[in-house]
Protein backbone atom coordinates (compact mmCIF):
# COMPACT_ATOMS: atom_id res chain seq x y z
CA UNK A 1 0.00 0.00 0.00
CA UNK A 2 1.20 3.27 -0.85
CA UNK A 3 3.08 5.13 2.13
CA UNK A 4 1.26 8.06 2.60
CA UNK A 5 2.96 10.99 4.48
CA UNK A 6 1.42 12.76 7.26
CA UNK A 7 3.05 15.45 9.67
CA UNK A 8 5.63 16.99 7.31
CA UNK A 9 7.17 19.29 9.62
CA UNK A 10 7.13 17.76 13.12
CA UNK A 11 6.34 20.15 16.05
CA UNK A 12 9.49 20.82 17.59
CA UNK A 13 10.84 22.13 14.24
CA UNK A 14 7.49 24.37 13.85
CA UNK A 15 8.22 26.06 17.35
CA UNK A 16 12.00 26.24 17.01
CA UNK A 17 11.62 28.01 13.84
CA UNK A 18 9.23 31.00 15.09
CA UNK A 19 5.72 28.94 13.92
CA UNK A 20 2.15 30.00 15.74
CA UNK A 21 -0.92 28.27 16.53
CA UNK A 22 -3.44 29.76 15.62
CA UNK A 23 -7.15 29.04 15.96
CA UNK A 24 -9.49 28.61 12.69
CA UNK A 25 -13.60 28.58 13.06
CA UNK A 26 -15.36 26.79 10.40
CA UNK A 27 -15.66 28.74 7.33
CA UNK A 28 -13.12 30.87 7.98
CA UNK A 29 -11.23 32.14 5.17
CA UNK A 30 -7.12 31.24 5.56
CA UNK A 31 -5.96 33.09 2.44
CA UNK A 32 -8.18 33.62 -1.03
CA UNK A 33 -7.19 33.53 -4.47
CA UNK A 34 -4.83 35.40 -5.77
CA UNK A 35 -3.01 36.28 -2.73
CA UNK A 36 0.81 36.16 -2.31
CA UNK A 37 1.94 33.07 -0.52
CA UNK A 38 3.47 35.23 2.72
CA UNK A 39 2.99 31.80 5.29
CA UNK A 40 3.20 27.53 5.50
CA UNK A 41 0.47 26.22 6.77
CA UNK A 42 -0.10 22.99 8.35
CA UNK A 43 -2.91 21.61 9.89
CA UNK A 44 -2.67 20.72 13.68
CA UNK A 45 -6.62 19.73 14.28
CA UNK A 46 -9.90 20.51 12.12
CA UNK A 47 -9.85 20.20 8.20
CA UNK A 48 -9.34 22.96 5.46
CA UNK A 49 -10.56 22.91 1.95
CA UNK A 50 -8.96 24.57 -0.96
CA UNK A 51 -11.32 25.82 -3.68
CA UNK A 52 -12.13 27.43 -6.68
CA UNK A 53 -15.32 29.77 -7.80
CA UNK A 54 -16.32 30.07 -10.90
CA UNK A 55 -17.60 33.24 -12.62
CA UNK A 56 -21.27 32.07 -11.90
CA UNK A 57 -20.61 31.33 -8.13
CA UNK A 58 -19.96 27.28 -8.29
CA UNK A 59 -17.37 26.00 -6.15
CA UNK A 60 -14.71 23.41 -6.90
CA UNK A 61 -13.29 21.85 -4.26
CA UNK A 62 -9.19 21.00 -5.23
CA UNK A 63 -8.34 19.18 -1.97
CA UNK A 64 -9.27 18.66 2.00
CA UNK A 65 -6.54 18.66 4.29
CA UNK A 66 -6.44 16.80 7.93
CA UNK A 67 -3.97 16.89 10.45
CA UNK A 68 -0.58 16.65 9.82
CA UNK A 69 -0.98 17.90 6.21
CA UNK A 70 0.24 20.67 4.60
CA UNK A 71 -1.84 22.91 2.17
CA UNK A 72 -0.83 25.78 -0.37
CA UNK A 73 3.12 25.26 -0.51
CA UNK A 74 3.01 24.47 -4.10
CA UNK A 75 2.83 28.36 -4.33
CA UNK A 76 5.16 29.19 -2.22
CA UNK A 77 7.75 26.88 -4.31
CA UNK A 78 6.91 27.68 -7.44
CA UNK A 79 6.79 31.66 -6.76
CA UNK A 80 3.05 32.48 -7.61
CA UNK A 81 -0.36 33.72 -6.24
CA UNK A 82 -2.65 31.29 -4.86
CA UNK A 83 -4.42 29.29 -7.35
CA UNK A 84 -7.26 28.62 -5.05
CA UNK A 85 -8.66 30.31 -1.61
CA UNK A 86 -8.28 28.10 1.67
CA UNK A 87 -11.17 27.60 3.86
CA UNK A 88 -11.49 25.92 7.61
CA UNK A 89 -14.40 23.04 6.71
CA UNK A 90 -13.96 22.10 10.40
CA UNK A 91 -13.00 23.86 13.89
CA UNK A 92 -9.59 23.49 14.33
CA UNK A 93 -5.88 24.65 14.62
CA UNK A 94 -3.31 25.77 12.10
CA UNK A 95 0.62 25.93 12.36
CA UNK A 96 1.35 29.61 10.59
CA UNK A 97 5.21 29.57 9.48
CA UNK A 98 6.74 32.41 7.54
CA UNK A 99 7.45 31.22 3.71
CA UNK A 100 11.10 32.05 4.19
CA UNK A 101 11.79 30.10 7.08
CA UNK A 102 9.97 27.20 5.13
CA UNK A 103 12.95 27.78 2.50
CA UNK A 104 15.51 27.96 5.21
CA UNK A 105 13.99 24.67 6.68
CA UNK A 106 13.71 22.97 3.63
CA UNK A 107 17.64 24.23 2.99
CA UNK A 108 19.54 22.73 5.98
CA UNK A 109 17.03 19.31 6.48
CA UNK A 110 17.05 17.29 3.13
CA UNK A 111 14.88 14.65 4.70
CA UNK A 112 12.25 16.98 5.01
CA UNK A 113 12.86 18.13 1.55
CA UNK A 114 12.18 14.91 0.22
CA UNK A 115 9.03 14.53 2.05
CA UNK A 116 7.46 17.66 0.62
CA UNK A 117 8.74 15.85 -2.50
CA UNK A 118 7.00 12.90 -2.26
CA UNK A 119 3.81 14.44 -0.79
CA UNK A 120 3.59 16.39 -4.03
CA UNK A 121 4.09 13.65 -5.93
CA UNK A 122 1.08 11.51 -3.70
CA UNK A 123 -1.41 14.95 -4.91
CA UNK A 124 -0.08 15.03 -8.43
CA UNK A 125 -1.35 11.15 -8.70
CA UNK A 126 -4.68 12.32 -6.92
CA UNK A 127 -5.55 14.99 -9.34
CA UNK A 128 -4.59 12.62 -12.40
CA UNK A 129 -6.86 9.34 -10.74
CA UNK A 130 -9.85 12.27 -10.26
CA UNK A 131 -9.02 13.62 -13.72
CA UNK A 132 -9.57 10.47 -15.53
CA UNK A 133 -12.64 9.58 -12.90
CA UNK A 134 -14.92 12.68 -13.37
CA UNK A 135 -15.83 11.96 -16.80
CA UNK A 136 -17.42 8.70 -15.76
CA UNK A 137 -20.76 7.69 -14.15
CA UNK A 138 -21.30 9.24 -10.84
CA UNK A 139 -21.01 5.44 -9.27
CA UNK A 140 -17.36 5.15 -10.64
CA UNK A 141 -16.22 8.47 -9.47
CA UNK A 142 -17.72 7.93 -6.12
CA UNK A 143 -16.26 4.69 -5.31
CA UNK A 144 -12.66 5.49 -6.77
CA UNK A 145 -12.43 8.83 -4.20
CA UNK A 146 -13.51 6.45 -1.40
CA UNK A 147 -10.96 3.85 -2.52
CA UNK A 148 -8.39 6.80 -2.39
CA UNK A 149 -9.65 7.87 0.86
CA UNK A 150 -8.80 3.94 2.12
CA UNK A 151 -5.55 3.93 0.23
CA UNK A 152 -5.02 7.49 2.42
CA UNK A 153 -5.84 6.32 5.66
CA UNK A 154 -3.42 3.00 5.13
CA UNK A 155 -6.61 1.04 5.84
CA UNK A 156 -8.24 -2.27 4.21
CA UNK A 157 -12.27 -2.92 3.77
CA UNK A 158 -14.41 -2.65 5.28
CA UNK A 159 -13.39 0.90 5.59
CA UNK A 160 -15.70 3.62 7.31
CA UNK A 161 -15.35 6.87 5.13
CA UNK A 162 -14.65 10.01 6.57
CA UNK A 163 -16.16 12.33 4.01
CA UNK A 164 -19.12 13.32 4.45
CA UNK A 165 -22.45 13.38 1.35
CA UNK A 166 -21.16 17.45 1.01
CA UNK A 167 -17.70 16.91 0.52
CA UNK A 168 -17.89 13.65 -1.85
CA UNK A 169 -20.09 15.82 -3.82
CA UNK A 170 -17.68 19.05 -3.93
CA UNK A 171 -14.72 16.63 -4.67
CA UNK A 172 -16.69 14.08 -7.62
CA UNK A 173 -18.36 17.40 -8.88
CA UNK A 174 -21.60 15.79 -8.23
CA UNK A 175 -24.54 17.50 -6.48
CA UNK A 176 -25.02 16.49 -3.08
CA UNK A 177 -28.49 14.59 -4.10
CA UNK A 178 -26.76 12.61 -6.62
CA UNK A 179 -24.50 11.61 -4.29
CA UNK A 180 -26.94 10.47 -2.14
CA UNK A 181 -29.02 8.69 -4.22
CA UNK A 182 -26.04 6.68 -5.96
CA UNK A 183 -24.84 5.90 -2.17
CA UNK A 184 -27.85 4.40 -2.07
CA UNK A 185 -28.20 2.31 -5.17
CA UNK A 186 -24.18 1.96 -3.88
CA UNK A 187 -25.46 0.04 -0.89
CA UNK A 188 -27.96 -1.70 -2.41
CA UNK A 189 -25.77 -3.60 -5.36
CA UNK A 190 -23.32 -4.61 -2.08
CA UNK A 191 -20.53 -2.05 -3.21
CA UNK A 192 -21.06 -0.34 0.20
CA UNK A 193 -23.03 -0.52 3.57
CA UNK A 194 -24.46 2.67 5.48
CA UNK A 195 -24.80 1.84 9.50
CA UNK A 196 -26.01 4.45 11.52
CA UNK A 197 -25.71 6.78 9.05
CA UNK A 198 -21.61 5.76 8.58
CA UNK A 199 -21.16 4.66 4.90
CA UNK A 200 -18.47 1.53 4.95
CA UNK A 201 -16.62 0.55 1.85
CA UNK A 202 -17.20 -3.08 1.40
Amino acid sequence: MTDVIRELIPENILRENGAQLVEGARGMEIFSEGEAPVFYYQVESGAVKMAHFAEDGREFVQGVFHKGESFGEPAIFGDFPYPSGAFMLEKGRLWKLPSEKLMEILEHRPDLHFKFTRNLSHRLRYKAIMQSENVGAAPQRILRLMEYSMEQAQACRPYQVSLTRQQIADLTGLRVETVIRTIKKLEQKGDLEIADKKVWLK
